[in-house]
């Protein structure tokens, strides 16, 4: 899909999404970190163990075809989503927790995100079709990380600026990854009906699971319910854009953006109908603090 939409729109899209969560982070969500080492720990061990192991036990029960399979690995390996801080206010997540996940997070994928999409590609024999190489890191994670430093200064110098920026940033954001699907959808139109019919299902459990380990594994791990929430939040709610912009800029593979796409679509849908379920509970829970273990 070499077209206006990727090699203009996709990086513009990205940049956007990362500014925002930029403008939403301080120095000290990465010192909360020390505050709850409980919920980081389980939360970052579902995310970056975990979820890449359902993943692929999805993609190999359902014999999907490597480029999608590849597909749903790099999205496996994608950190939380922007909106994944927005799921757990609405649904009385921690959203401090959240915000200090979705940031480290976003940091330790500049290694697992290579290493288990390197793994994808090697497993399915693709080396030859598409590769994931140092430099090709350094760029994508250029296009994310000075975004998101330019958003922490912009709030650090004028968090007045900042807060009346967040709001609008989120909507755009949810806006320009809605465009971006639907322009994949639409590139792939001819074969988006194959596409939906192989990877449709796959996609839509591996969301549901997402979200459900996200909240089960942290409760009986003795995390606290609303930090349970973030967890789900952090881990169901994937940064799409990131993946869509990998596969598709990167990877030079459209195909292997279809999951993230279809993805997308499960996405919001689910974490509301999830984030609502349990965010009954959470009322009835006191907010104490954890102790550190």
């Amino acid at each position: 899909m070499d077209s206006a939409l990727t090699t203009v729109g996709l990086p513009i899209a990205l940049g956007i999404i990362m500014l925002g969560l930029g403008l939403s982070l301080t120095p000290e969500d990465f010192r909360r970190v020390a505050r709850h080492p409980r919920a980081v720990v389980v939360a970052l061990g579902c995310q970056l163990v975990l979820l890449p192991v359902l993943c692929f036990g999805l993609v190999t029960a359902f014999d999907l075809p490597p480029l999608l399979a590849i597909g749903m690995m790099l999205l496996a390996a994608s950190p939380g989503g922007t909106s994944a801080n927005l799921y757990s206010h609405l649904f009385r997540g921690d959203v401090a927790l959240n915000v200090s996940l979705t940031a480290i997070n976003s940091v330790l994928a500049i290694g697992t995100l290579p290493l288990i999409t390197n793994l994808a590609i090697a497993h399915y024999d693709q080396g030859d079709t598409v590769s994931l190489q140092f430099t090709k890191v350094v760029e994508v994670f250029a296009v994310v990380l000075l975004p998101v430093a330019l958003g922490m200064a912009v709030r650090a110098a004028r968090p007045a600026l900042a807060e009346r920026a967040d709001r609008p940033v989120r909507i755009g954001s949810a806006v320009v990854l809605a465009v971006l699907v639907l322009g994949i959808l639409l590139d792939q139109r001819e074969e988006v009906g194959d596409y939906l019919a192989d990877v449709g299902l796959a996609a839509g459990l591996f969301c549901a699971l997402s979200l459900v380990v996200g909240y089960v594994v942290p409760r009986a791990a003795g995390v606290r319910e609303d930090q349970a929430i973030a967890s789900s939040m952090e881990i169901g709610v994937h940064n799409a854009t990131l993946a869509i912009y990998v596969a598709v800029e990167v990877l030079d593979s459209t195909e292997m953006s279809i999951p993230a796409a279809v993805y997308s679509v499960f996405m919001f849908v689910l974490a509301a109908a999830w984030g609502a379920l349990v965010s009954r509970r959470v009322r009835a829970e006191p907010r104490a603090e954890v102790p550190a273990p």
